[in-house]
C-alpha cells in the first residue's frame, strides 16, 4: 500500500531539536525551538500549575468523556480572558467555544468549519507567518494567499502596503492575524493600526481570524488582547484560535481553544453543533486534564493572582533579554544595526542573518536557529548571551 510514498524533507523545528541534541559542544545554545526557558534553560511547570494539580487530583473522581465541546469551566473562563469580561458579544450570547487539542487543534477545527461553510474558500495570511499555518489550514482544503507584513529592511512593519492590501479583500475571504507576539517577526499592530485593520475589515466585509498564542508575553494580557477585542466589538463574525502552551507552559498538555463570534444567536447556535460536528470527526473529545487545570485557576482568584504573578516574570524576563542583547551589540559592533531587538514583542526575533552565517554559527559555535535567523529570545540566559553575541559578531 505505501510503496508509492515519498521521503519527505524533515521538518526544520524538528530537525534542529535532533541535531542539538546530538551535539556534544560543552556550550551550546538552542533559540529554534519555540518553547519558554528560565534561566537555567529550562522549561519549567509552573508552580500555579503545580498547585491548581494537586486540587485537581484531590477532587477528581472520574475519568470519562467530556464531550466534544470539552470543559465547560474551561470555555467560560477563556472565553472571557480573551474577549473581556464586558465583551458585548458575550453579553448578546453570540460567542461559542469549544476546547480544541492545542492552537493546532483550534486552528484546524476552524479551517474545516470554513471549508464546509464556503469550501474553497481564501484565507490571507502574512508574509512571513508561522509555517505550520500552512498545512493547517491549507490541508483542509482553504486557499492561502498572503499579505504584506514585515519590512526586513527596516524590521518593522509595512503597514501602508498591508492595508492597501486589506482593501483590496471583500465578504466570503477571510484574514489570519496574530494577536500578539507575532510569529517569527515579534512585530506587532500598534493599537492605532488595530483600530485602522478593524475599520477596513468591518468596512470590506471580510471575516478575520486570529491566532492568539502568546496572549501576555507581549507587554501584558489586556495589552495583548487589545487586537482581539477591538475586533470583536467592531465585526459581526470573528474567529479565535487561542493557545495556553505558553502562558501556562502547558505545551504537552495540548490545551487549545476554538471561540467563534456570530452576528445572531441562531447563527452561533448552527456554527456550535457544526463545530462539534467537525470535532467529533478528527479527534471525537478532546483531552481534559490540562484544561481543568486552566479553568480553575482562572476562575479562582487565588490561583489567578499567582498566574498572573508568574506570567509577569516570564514576560519582564524576555523584554529584559531583549534590552540587553540590544545594548550588548551596541557597544560591539558601535552601531544601532541589532537596536530593534527591544521593540519587538514576545519570544522571537529576526535578526536580519543570512542563511550562511546562520550555518556558521551552528557549524563553528553550536548556536541553533532556523535558517530564516529567526531566535527564540526565551533560550538566552546569562550565561550564554555574551558568547551568543560575539558569535553573531564574529560571523557578520
Amino acid at each position: 500500500m505505501f510503496e508509492t510514498l515519498k521521503t519527505l524533507q524533515p521538518d526544520p523545528i524538528l530537525g534542529l531539536m535532533a541535531a542539538f541534541r546530538q551535539d556534544s559542544a560543552p556550550l551550546k545554545v538552542d533559540l529554534g525551538v519555540g518553547v519558554y526557558k528560565d534561566e537555567a534553560g529550562h522549561t519549567p511547570i509552573m508552580a500555579v500549575v503545580r498547585e491548581a494539580d494537586a486540587l485537581h487530583r484531590n477532587e477528581e473522581t472520574s475519568k470519562t468523556y467530556v464531550g466534544p465541546p470539552g470543559d465547560p469551566m474551561f470555555n467560560q473562563q477563556i472565553q472571557a480572558l480573551i474577549l473581556g469580561s464586558d465583551c458585548a458579544a458575550i453579553a448578546e450570547n453570540r460567542v461559542r467555544t469549544v476546547q480544541a487539542p492545542g492552537g493546532c487543534g483550534a486552528l484546524r477545527v476552524a479551517a474545516e468549519l470554513i471549508n464546509r461553510a464556503r469550501p474553497g474558500a481564501a484565507i490571507w495570511v502574512s508574509d512571513p507567518t508561522w509555517a505550520n499555518h500552512v498545512p493547517l489550514l491549507g490541508d483542509a482544503g482553504l486557499e492561502i494567499k498572503v499579505y504584506p507584513y514585515y519590512d526586513a529592511a527596516q524590521q518593522g512593519l509595512k503597514f501602508e502596503a498591508m492595508c492597501a492590501a486589506l482593501n483590496q479583500i471583500g465578504a466570503g475571504d477571510l484574514v489570519l492575524l496574530h494577536g500578539c507576539c507575532h510569529n517569527p517577526c515579534g512585530v506587532d499592530l500598534a493599537p492605532a493600526q488595530w483600530d485602522a485593520v478593524a475599520g477596513i475589515a468591518q468596512a470590506r466585509g471580510f471575516t478575520p481570524f486570529v491566532d492568539l498564542a502568546y496572549l501576555g508575553l507581549g507587554l501584558g494580557l489586556a495589552e495583548d488582547a487589545y487586537g482581539v477585542r477591538k475586533l470583536a466589538a467592531t465585526v459581526p463574525e470573528l474567529i479565535v484560535a487561542s493557545s495556553c502552551s505558553k502562558n501556562f507552559g502547558l505545551y504537552r498538555e495540548r490545551v487549545g481553544a476554538l471561540s467563534v463570534i456570530s452576528p445572531s444567536v441562531a447563527e452561533a447556535d448552527i456554527v456550535y453543533g457544526q463545530v462539534q460536528n467537525v470535532a467529533r470527526g478528527i479527534y471525537s473529545m478532546p483531552p481534559n486534564y490540562g484544561a481543568a487545570l486552566v479553568g480553575r485557576i482562572l476562575a479562582e482568584p487565588t490561583l489567578r493572582s499567582a498566574w498572573n504573578v508568574e506570567l509577569t516574570e516570564m514576560r519582564d524576563r524576555i523584554n529584559a533579554l531583549r534590552s540587553q542583547l540590544a545594548a550588548k551589540f551596541s557597544a560591539r559592533l558601535h552601531n544601532a544595526r541589532f537596536d530593534f531587538i527591544p521593540a519587538q514583542r514576545g519570544m522571537f526575533s529576526f535578526l536580519g542573518l543570512s542563511k550562511e552565517q546562520v550555518q556558521r554559527l551552528k557549524v563553528e559555535y553550536s548556536i541553533y536557529m532556523v535558517d530564516s535567523s529567526r531566535i527564540n529570545v526565551a533560550g538566552i540566559n546569562q550565561k550564554n548571551i555574551d558568547y551568543f553575541c560575539d558569535a553573531v559578531c564574529a560571523v557578520l
